[in-house]
């Protein structure tokens, strides 16, 4: 019986050893735990014209590059508008030669009064006309020819499709979104920091951030290197969605860390662990 119960003290000492261990355990003070989620910056792509959708490249999950087509309108009118203004800067371009050789070879004669003063003012006023009805007719051909360049939609930059809102055959207005896309970089994350750990951080320390997911390769958690590149100057309540030890209505800083070993792995969204070694220098990224 004494055996049993001695049995039972040793346990319930190795028990509280533990509990005390894991409640009391000594922090690491010169690392900083932050917690916070990916952003990746997100474009809403349109037709700077309206007109009947001719051709949709690109699927959802389509990786683009920068200058890529996307998306076709049906240009025939727009083809027509710019063919149009063409012949009318060649018209009025004759017009302007004509003007200006009738002036030149009349000029003189009002030297002598061959010709009146108000032939004169006639030739010159006709002359200026020209050229600035030629004027007009070039700019109309060039917006003519933007209007037809607007028929297309082209990648702004590296990224992936999310989503494609329109199909071909639909019709669409001017600035209607058609693809939605993610940019490829930059890629960062939006964390708080407490105000008591504000003055412990700075712009271009280096930083650790680790992913929920397990890299396959190595066994451990997927890691990438980043650094601090923007702290806020205003304070602000602690959003609900922010894991955090602390009270979630403290005053906290918002803090952006940019990712420089961006992969394919990194979403929109995911949640992430930042380690800032504190006793680290910054390095010059700002």
């Amino acid at each position: 019986m004494k055996k049993k119960i001695i049995a039972v003290i040793l346990i319930l000492v190795i028990i509280g050893a533990v509990i005390y261990f894991f409640t009391h355990k000594k922090t690491n003070t010169n690392e900083l735990t932050l917690y916070g989620n990916i952003e990746i910056r997100q474009v809403d792509l349109s037709f700077q014209v309206g007109g009947q959708i001719a051709k949709m490249l690109k699927e959802e999950g389509d990786n683009v590059t920068k200058g890529e087509l996307l998306a076709i309108l049906d240009d025939r009118d727009y083809k027509s508008n710019l063919e149009k203004a063409n012949a009318e800067v060649n018209k009025t371009l004759a017009l302007k030669d004509d003007a200006e050789d009738k002036f030149r070879r009349n000029a003189p004669l009002a030297d002598d009064d061959t010709i009146s003063k108000q032939e004169y003012d006639t030739l010159f006023n006709t002359k200026n006309k020209s050229a600035a009805d030629y004027e007009g007719a070039v700019a109309q051909k060039n917006y003519a020819q933007n209007q037809l360049d607007y028929t297309k939609i082209y990648a702004p930059d590296d990224g992936i499709i999310m989503v494609r809102v329109q199909e071909p055959g639909a019709t669409v207005s001017k600035g209607q979104i058609v693809y939605s896309m993610s940019k490829t970089k930059p890629v960062w994350i939006r964390a708080y920091v407490n105000e008591t750990d504000l003055g412990n951080i700075k712009y271009g320390m280096s930083v650790k951030v680790l992913t929920d997911t397990i890299d396959p390769k190595t066994g451990k958690l997927r890691e990438y290197k980043g650094y601090i590149g923007y702290i806020s100057p205003v304070a602000e309540f602690t959003p609900k969605t922010v894991q955090s030890t602390d009270l979630r209505t403290s005053l906290v800083y918002r803090i952006r860390v940019y990712i420089d070993d961006i992969d394919d792995y990194l979403r929109q969204g995911m949640p992430t662990t930042i380690k800032v070694d504190l006793n680290s220098d910054a390095d010059s990224k700002n």
